[in-house]
């Protein structure tokens, strides 16, 4: 089982809060291992597409790139068994798929809607309009979904204090992030994602609590 770098420094075990002894798993040869479940949300940002490599805002249509599915493929069974999750974008499914992931799409972990941006690279897109977009989040210039829109379905979705894996891109982790955090938009968009990293959240009578944030799991 892949587990994260630095778990020899993580006392509560695997991913931070595995509950252990759930499942035992054949290995080859006749062997067994533990299979944890997961107690609380792990978010994994979707493998990498062209559109990402690009520069350019993100569309439902744009698939992984053949590099990001090999790097999910190498983790697969790397995860925790439990329910799971998925945006419905194509890039979000191809990644549950080469994870080894049987997820449900889910319409709150999508994207923001950009309208006419979607696939658009940023540097395409007029400055003043760009600006003004980033400055009031609940504006949508482009004709799609403002910011606080998108940031509010996905805090409606934690809501129901789902437990499993949801694989999304990097605008629905942060705006959990955000909710979780108390975070204002800008400082949401300060916290780094790399494409199949985990951030993981778990839930407390007070709201949510931050394990980690955009951590890398080796194969």
């Amino acid at each position: 089982m892949a587990v994260p770098h630095d778990l020899a420094r993580d006392a509560t075990g695997v991913l931070g809060g595995v509950r252990h002894a759930v499942r035992l798993v054949l290995r080859p040869g006749g062997a067994f291992r533990r299979r944890p479940g997961l107690n609380g949300l792990l978010f994994v940002r979707h493998a990498t597409s062209a559109g990402m490599r690009e520069a350019r805002f993100p569309a439902d249509g744009t698939a992984a790139d053949a590099s990001g599915l090999a790097g999910a493929k190498a983790l697969a069974g790397a995860f925790p068994d439990g329910e799971a999750w998925t945006s419905p974008s194509r890039a979000a499914r191809e990644t549950c798929a080469a994870l080894g992931l049987d997820a449900l799409p889910v319409a709150a972990l999508a994207e923001a809607d950009y309208g006419r941006w979607a696939g658009v690279r940023y540097a395409d897109v007029d400055p003043d309009a760009l600006a003004g977009w980033l400055s009031a989040p609940d504006t949508a210039p482009h004709g799609g979904e403002s910011r606080n829109q998108a940031a509010a379905r996905v805090a409606e979705w934690l809501g129901g204090r789902p437990s499993g894996i949801a694989v999304c891109d990097a605008g629905a982790i942060r705006a959990a992030l955000r909710h979780a955090l108390g975070l204002d938009i800008a400082a949401a968009d300060r916290i780094d994602l790399a494409p199949l990293s985990t951030t993981r959240l778990t839930a407390a009578r007070d709201g949510w609590r931050v394990a980690h944030v955009n951590r890398k799991v080796v194969p």
